[in-house]
């Protein structure tokens, strides 16, 4: 089984910070998409925005060098295409050559973090469009919060489109994630009815000066045919973690990675930190499912 070189981990930051950027400027680049037309990405971009939690432990995210091993073996997986994380984590995956050949999405990352008073203030944090570009990223990818009784979410509306308009500019792909929430007894929760996942994508689709470079990554959520006809901006699915099994997300991938429109999926916890523990065997499990429907 592949593990991460601890040794190299300890010692790069301190003693050749360099070599991250040496990494992205030597590393072979892919397209965006398989020769299927298909794109599998594996997501640990949890971490930064204080989202460590899986099902019923707060902390499962935590362990730095736990997650960077499950990522290193995943995109040795015939079929991963590549990973979406923050600078931090994409640096170590670049230091460890585990990038090679791979896509590279880079998130924006929210300052909104989780639970806090700011939460829907989503202004970005990590690394800006010009920055990913020059580093040699592949894509990027932002989060859309839209809260109607939180002032908030204007800013986040503000600063989302000045992203898609740069990335446009940069002729650099980005995957918006939109969402309509509301909070319930101090926390935000997201609409996943068919409706407001419609009106999501409409907002979300005329943020920019042009949608060119436009992606969406969207909820497989009731009335998934009907949700796509509300776009023709290539969308990958999002994975969850809401608790159902692997199984069953299998199942639900499958039927919409039949949809027009659907180019594959962007899954994160509910691989990495499966209910079976066995995260290698479900990230593979993906992969199939995306590559071989």
């Amino acid at each position: 089984m592949t593990a991460p070189d601890v040794a190299l981990l300890d010692s790069w930051r301190a003693e050749n910070p360099g070599s991250a950027g040496e990494r992205y400027a030597a590393r072979t680049r892919r397209p965006l998409l398989a020769d299927d037309g298909r794109l599998f990405i594996v997501a640990a971009d949890h971490p930064a925005r204080a989202a460590l939690g899986v099902g019923a432990d707060p902390l499962a995210m935590a362990d730095r060098r736990e997650l960077l091993g499950k990522l290193v073996r995943a995109l040795a997986t015939p079929g991963v295409d590549g990973v979406l994380a923050t600078a931090d984590i994409l640096d170590d995956l670049a230091v460890l050559g585990a990038l090679e050949g791979k896509v590279v999405v880079g998130s924006l990352n929210r300052g909104g973090l989780r639970g806090a008073a700011f939460e829907l203030d989503d202004r970005f944090t990590g690394p800006g469009i010009d920055a990913m570009a020059d580093t040699g990223y592949d894509m990027a990818k932002l989060l859309l919060r839209i809260d109607r009784d939180d002032p908030g979410s204007v800013r986040t509306l503000e600063a989302s489109a000045a992203a898609v308009t740069r990335a446009a500019e940069r002729r650099m792909p980005i995957m918006l994630e939109p969402f309509l929430s509301r909070r319930v007894d101090g926390r935000v929760v997201n609409d996943l009815s068919p409706d407001a996942v419609i009106e999501s994508i409409a907002v979300a689709s005329g943020l920019g000066a042009s949608s060119a470079y436009s992606w969406l990554k969207l909820p497989v959520v009731a009335e998934m045919d009907r949700v796509m006809r509300a776009t023709t901006l290539p969308t990958l699915l999002l994975g969850g973690d809401g608790g159902a099994s692997l199984d069953e997300l299998l199942h639900l991938w499958r039927e919409s990675l039949r949809l027009p429109g659907v180019r594959g999926l962007v899954a994160g916890r509910s691989l990495l930190y499966p209910d079976g523990g066995d995260s290698d065997a479900a990230v593979a499990a993906a992969a199939r499912a995306v590559h071989q429907p």
